[in-house]
């Protein structure tokens, strides 16, 4: 079997991969139709829910006769995506406002619908950004009910209400992100006093750090579970400092039509009260990404 392996090339500078992407030639082929015996690979962030969606892709993939070779856990956007435009990861699920904000400093951001527009003008060539999903995992703010109670937080901008220094906390791209600790500052006039990298994306580290009074805010996924768990405040964002992040599969220019319609038909089934179970049989029921994609296929009749 001709298994082509992921290279990971570190932490590169989005303009950077962005001209040597547009800039080469696919070095791949042209599509075939239908499953054959080229071998796609599918990847996944360094995010256990992301890893659940890409399961699903590769089970449902597997089930329609197409070999798949998983690459899972592999960073977050900045490692992967110059795998993506280099033709080394053929599907793997994205979110369409964070997807785009990488790519455009100056996107303008809007609903969903806008937001894939602008996706679709932004992508580099080689990759394509299928129709996404209703299911959607929005960055968040997110404090502790205390301290929401205490400030009278309710949305980004009640920020203002903070009278003590705040420690953000989060994984180490978020100090650079567009919606990171200089944007609070700089839109809501938070008192950023420090930033503290915990890097699980949001995950048991980053909520243990938030309740042990580490950090203040951090930034969690809206289909965490561990929200509602630990009493967690996301606060609202009216302003959309945050893009809409619906999941959408990105899929380079290898993947054929066939194959393309069924990781589409995984986005049409997936809704967002599904994402938060799913989730929550990883994060309660401590369910394999495996076992969880094999029931949600059989539930929704996509494994064939």
């Amino acid at each position: 079997m001709n298994t082509r392996k992921i290279r990971l090339m570190g932490m590169v500078a989005v303009g950077v991969w962005l001209i040597a992407g547009c800039g080469s030639d696919d070095p791949l082929g042209a599509n075939s139709p239908g499953p054959s015996d080229e071998v796609l690979v599918v990847g996944s962030q360094a995010y256990y829910s992301n890893e659940i969606v890409a399961e699903i892709y590769a089970q449902a993939l597997e089930g329609a006769g197409f070999e798949v070779d998983r690459q899972f856990q592999i960073g977050q956007r900045e490692v992967y995506l110059p795998e993506l435009v280099n033709g080394n990861i053929d599907v793997f699920p994205e979110y369409i406002g964070s997807l785009l904000q990488s790519l455009d400093e100056q996107a303008v951001g809007g609903t969903a619908a806008d937001v894939y527009a602008q996706l679709q003008r932004a992508t580099p060539d080689g990759v394509t950004v299928l129709t996404p999903s209703a299911a959607s995992d929005q960055n968040s703010w997110t404090v502790t009910r205390s301290f929401a109670d205490q400030y009278g937080l309710t949305d980004l901008a009640s920020l203002a209400n903070v009278t003590e220094p705040i420690t953000v906390g989060g994984n180490s791209e978020l100090e650079t992100r567009p919606y990171g600790p200089a944007a609070l500052s700089e839109r809501y006039g938070v008192d950023v006093a420090g930033f503290v990298a915990v890097e699980d994306s949001g995950g048991p580290l980053t909520v243990k750090a938030l309740l042990d009074g580490d950090i203040q805010l951090a930034n969690i996924y809206t289909a965490d579970p561990t929200i509602g768990l630990n009493d967690l405040v996301a606060l609202a964002d009216p302003d959309g400092l945050f893009f809409p992040d619906n999941i959408a599969p990105v899929v380079s220019d290898r993947v054929s039509a066939d194959a393309r319609a069924v990781v589409t038909n995984v986005s049409e089934a997936l809704t967002q009260t599904e994402l938060v179970r799913l989730n929550a049989l990883s994060v309660i029921d401590q369910m394999s990404s495996a076992d969880i994609a094999r029931q949600w296929l059989t539930a929704n009749r996509l494994n064939r």
